[in-house]
């Protein structure tokens, strides 16, 4: 029996020569995520917040949207901005429909995580803040939220990780991420195993890149003394 041999002649050349593409859809990903990640812990704070102090309605509300979002395909939710809302008169360019799709999708998972953080607190913190005399926001700022956050910062940012991972799905509408160029290299070069193994290379780097960073900022921010 005769062996079987592979012969595949490696030439990172033409993807290599796509750098500026690739640099473009890699900036692309880091903006579309880091914007996500911030107002996607916003609305998190807000829900986390209307969940454990919100009258009844809004608390139905907030457990509706976050099921929702927590049982449905990613792919689905930006299908339907993406492609749905256009039918009653919502129009957004791919951009902004996977931007408001991840962040609707972040959400509604930061949400629970920040939520168990506040709930972790003990009520007798609280209960000191009201001795002070402060604010309902101001308790909620510096009693409750700050080591809250410090407690689940390492959730977050897995969830933050993940988020970052899901944007390669916009692709499929045309945002012009790093996935979709790969995609577009692929079809004109034909070198799918190189341009694939360097797209790997260039999402593991992100990765390793966001964890640092978030590690820093969780850090540093939440360990800064309050002046006030």
């Amino acid at each position: 029996m005769g062996s079987n041999k592979v012969n595949y002649s490696f030439q990172f050349g033409p993807v290599f020569e796509a750098w500026p593409l690739l640099l473009r859809g890699t900036w692309m990903t880091i903006q579309l995520s880091f914007t996500a990640m911030v107002l996607g812990l916003a609305v998190a704070i807000l829900c986390a917040w209307g969940k454990t102090a919100g009258p009844a309605p809004l608390r139905w509300l907030i457990n509706v949207y976050i099921e929702v979002i927590r049982n449905t395909p990613f792919l689905i939710q930006l299908f339907f901005f993406f492609f749905a809302l256009p039918a009653v008169g919502i129009r957004w360019s791919p951009y902004m429909a996977a931007l408001i799709a991840m962040v609707f999708n972040l959400g509604a998972y930061a949400t629970e995580i920040v939520r168990a953080g506040i709930e972790s607190i003990p009520k007798g913190q609280i209960e000191a803040g009201h001795a002070l005399n402060l604010s309902r926001v101001e308790i909620f700022r510096f009693v409750v939220l700050k080591p809250a956050l410090r407690a689940i910062y390492p959730a977050l940012t897995s969830q933050f990780i993940l988020l970052m991972l899901a944007s390669s799905v916009v692709s499929v509408i045309s945002a012009d991420d790093l996935t979709s160029v790969a995609a577009n290299l692929q079809s004109e070069t034909f070198r799918s195993f190189e341009i694939y193994i360097v797209i790997t290379g260039i999402y593991l780097a992100l990765t390793l890149a966001f964890s640092y960073v978030f590690r820093l900022v969780f850090q540093w921010g939440l360990n800064y003394p309050d002046r006030r």
